[in-house]
């Protein structure tokens, strides 16, 4: 194997990453924050970034094209910027870093960046976050990452690489770990912040300056939303709607003389839910979207009006809840319908008194009433739809 000549290596990662600064702002000030560290092949067969550094295998680098080592620049930095080192949970760490990989891949390349010859693209995974993803995936899906995601470790600590294709190795993940240590939780929290600051402030030049793909822009929006559990947003949303006050109401003379003093009163709120029962919302889902509601409504004292609906309400529907009532679909799920969500708001607008608030539980896929109703709404979405108007909360 010829010398690699490792001045031209490091000039074509400069040139790459000077052409994104130029070309894509957006992506070129996130690789920016990246310091580009050569790595062994060992444990680095491909690009790799610990959320730290950008990591590169010089054999690798030399292999690709200018405009392919601007998509891997580019891929690791949108796995930092897009925090997959941080949103794994409880998932399985291969299928997770495989969905990330299938995540980023499309925005690249509708943003007109190269991918190498042998990136993994599937079109149906566009416009889709990787937790979407990852349940779309098998559990024993032998592909592997393009690249080396070393933030993260398995049960038994190792990181998840790509696999050397030449000598047909199995997974670096079942190896002993090599390259940086995965990161802690403490830095994964740090980070996150980081990243998250990077990234919004990033966008914000690229639109500026007019240079921000629309598919990118929607990913970031979505990601920069509010990061609290919505079971906590929407018991704040509720407990607002059932703030105790004070009733200036003239009490009793016996206790309290001609004096109008106030006291304190706690309302009983009147609530809608919603639920939609189309084929894309799954019955475990519905079920803890219920008991969250169940929860709520006990410590706020709401009365319930339960709605199941797809294209058209529920037989038998609304089912009425009192405040010590849990509530349970009184139907079951037929999927494979579509949505409507009008049926709902015309039902509401039939009844001799408007709720104070409707909570409507669903993916948004579904047609809407052309005009606001004079309630609120507050819709908990399950994917990335957004309502025409309305509180929306996401769920996953």
């Amino acid at each position: 194997m010829a010398e690699l000549d490792q001045a031209a290596i490091h000039t074509k990662l400069a040139a790459a990453r000077t052409r994104l600064i130029l070309d894509k702002p957006f992506l070129g000030a996130l690789v920016l924050r990246l310091p580009m560290v050569e790595a062994s092949p060992d444990w680095c067969p491909t690009t790799g970034t610990d959320a730290r550094k950008f990591y590169f295998n010089p054999q690798y680098i030399n292999s690709l094209s200018l405009a392919q080592t601007q998509f891997m620049l580019a891929h690791e930095a949108l796995h930092c910027a897009l925090s997959h080192f941080s949103r794994r949970q409880h998932r399985l760490l291969h299928r997770w870093n495989l969905a990330c990989d299938y995540a980023i891949n499309p925005l690249l390349v509708e943003d007109g960046l190269t991918p190498p010859y042998d990136t993994r693209i599937m079109d149906e995974y566009k416009g889709m976050t990787a937790e979407e993803i990852y349940p779309l995936l098998q559990d024993d899906d032998n592909q592997e990452t393009m690249d080396a995601h070393l933030y993260d470790q398995n049960g038994e600590g190792g990181n998840d690489t790509p696999r050397n294709k030449e000598k047909n190795e199995p997974r670096q993940q079942d190896q002993p770990k090599a390259g940086p240590p995965p990161l802690t939780p403490e830095e994964q929290e740090t980070l996150d912040v980081q990243w998250r600051q990077r990234m919004a402030g990033a966008a914000q030049q690229a639109i500026q300056a007019g240079k921000m793909n629309g598919a990118m822009a929607r990913m970031i929006d979505h990601l920069l939303q509010p990061r609290l559990p919505w079971r906590v947003l929407l018991a704040r949303y509720m407990t607002t709607a059932a703030r105790d006050d004070y009733s200036y109401m003239r009490q009793s003379r016996r206790s309290q003389g001609d004096a109008i003093l106030p006291s304190l009163h706690s309302n009983q709120v009147d609530m809608v839910v919603a639920v939609d029962t189309s084929g894309s919302i799954r019955k475990e889902e519905i079920d803890e979207f219920l008991s969250e509601i169940t929860a709520l409504k006990g410590q706020i004292r709401a009365r319930v009006a339960l709605i199941a609906c797809d294209t058209v309400i529920a037989e038998n529907a609304p089912w009425v809840f009192e405040p010590w009532e849990e509530l349970s679909l009184q139907t079951s799920i037929h999927g494979g319908g579509g949505t409507d969500f009008r049926p709902v708001f015309q039902w509401i607008e039939q009844q001799p008194a408007t709720p104070e608030v409707l909570v409507y539980f669903s993916d948004l896929q579904g047609r809407f009433p052309e005009l606001a109703p004079a309630y609120p709404v507050l819709w908990l979405v399950k994917g990335k739809e957004q309502p025409p108007w309305g509180q929306r909360i996401q769920l996953n």
